[in-house]
């Protein structure tokens, strides 16, 4: 069996919309994931703050990578995303990642993104439905 390491690697080695958007992991295990990243101009909207789909994109990453380290390959089947604070140019965000609930067919996952002040930016959750496919 892989460890959560190898799968994740394996992941971001073929995730180009991850990497493009310059995420880093902070730490990983099975159920739980930190990745970080700075907002850059490109991704300002006509407001000039952070895309609604950047912090999204971050916390989908996180819940994508705790899931999946658990061996076996899952795929999000809903998820939504509350934005509560303006993200800006030059902020560095981190998404945290941890598991609610999971069983054999399915897992809740909660992730919150903050700022470089620690301040709570967007509120993520979602579910992944769990295949029976080993990485």
């Amino acid at each position: 069996m892989k460890t959560p390491d190898e799968i994740v690697g394996m992941m971001l080695s073929g995730d180009a919309y991850s990497k493009a958007l310059g995420m880093q992991l902070e730490s990983l295990e099975a159920g739980n994931c930190v990745l970080r990243m700075k907002v850059v101009e490109h991704m300002v909207n006509g407001f000039n703050i952070a895309h609604g789909g950047i912090t999204y994109a971050l916390a989908d990453s996180a819940m994508a990578f705790a899931s999946n380290a658990h061996g076996v390959q899952c795929v999000s089947i809903e998820t939504a995303i509350s934005h509560i604070k303006k993200v800006q140019v030059g902020d560095d965000l981190r998404a945290s990642c941890s598991t609610l609930s999971r069983n054999r067919k399915a897992g809740i996952y909660e992730v919150k993104v903050t700022n470089q002040s620690e301040e709570l930016v967007a509120h993520f959750k979602g579910t992944v439905l769990i295949s029976d496919r080993a990485w």
